[in-house]
């Protein structure tokens, strides 16, 4: 298990709104290549790796961004680090098994 996760939500800036959609399937193409344990979710992609991992595909996402035609892009990045391995599940599970959870 890994002691880092990271969320990232791409925001890219397009030439014609059309190639924004694009460009963010191809970022998460990458997170999909990546073979880390992930999630899309509405407003982001949580990871879970090793942290120099997940800088590098970060990195790598805002990259293939520019590289499919968007003049700009902002990424918003939040990770978390600890001593001790972590998961998504490990966080979320509590959620995720109540019924009574608004979904």
């Amino acid at each position: 298990m890994s002691n880092a996760l990271m969320n990232i939500q791409i925001i890219p800036k397009a030439y014609d709104v059309n190639d924004v959609y694009p460009a963010v399937e191809a970022a998460i193409a990458l997170v999909e290549g990546s073979g880390l344990p992930y999630e899309v979710g509405a407003l982001g992609t949580t990871v879970q790796g090793d942290i120099d991992e997940l800088l590098d595909l970060a990195k790598a996402m805002n990259q293939v961004i520019i590289e499919r035609g968007c003049k700009s892009v902002i990424s918003q990045i939040r990770v978390y680090l600890g001593s001790e391995p972590i998961s998504m599940n490990e966080l979320t599970s509590k959620f995720r098994e109540q019924p009574d959870v608004v979904r």
